[in-house]
């Protein structure tokens, strides 16, 4: 194979992997934003209703269920969603300090480009006043008129 066909196929997989990371990034910040609206009061007393019956179901006596096992697993897994929330949150900030640094260059490339026009530009003509004698068109029928020209 030539070496510039391997390089096209490189380039097209470097693609692919990055439309399916911005695709990855949006899914996951959809799932995130529907997680936390979906934990109303009434959800989270319900599942801890049903989290208590669970456990004790379990039968308390047996050793593999114990009770300061169980809160040791419960504070297990909530540390490990606050700092996959706490990951999430800094890579959202990382991309929303990119995305207004490029929005800040693009303003100052602008401003940069209005400056020289801004200086040159011509004052306008006042436009001659409508003769007294007819009356005058009401808004509506100035924009029909405008539009039909």
């Amino acid at each position: 194979m030539k070496f510039e066909a391997l390089r096209q196929r490189v380039k097209r997989a470097e693609q692919v992997v990055a439309i399916r990371s911005h695709e990855t990034q949006c899914n996951w910040f959809t799932l995130s934003q529907a997680w936390r609206e979906g934990w109303t009061p009434l959800r989270i007393i319900t599942v801890g209703l049903a989290g208590g019956f669970i456990a004790g179901k379990l039968e308390p006596g047996k050793t593999r269920f114990h009770g300061a096992r169980w809160l040791q697993m419960i504070g297990s897994v909530s540390n490990l969603l606050a700092s996959a929330q706490a990951a999430f949150a800094s890579m959202q900030a990382a991309e929303a300090a990119d995305t207004a640094e490029q929005a800040a260059d693009k303003v100052d490339d602008a401003a940069d480009d209005v400056a020289p026009a801004a200086a040159a530009r011509v004052q306008p003509q006042p436009t001659p006043a409508a003769p007294r004698n007819e009356p005058q068109p009401q808004p509506a029928e100035a924009a029909t008129d405008v539009s039909e020209r």
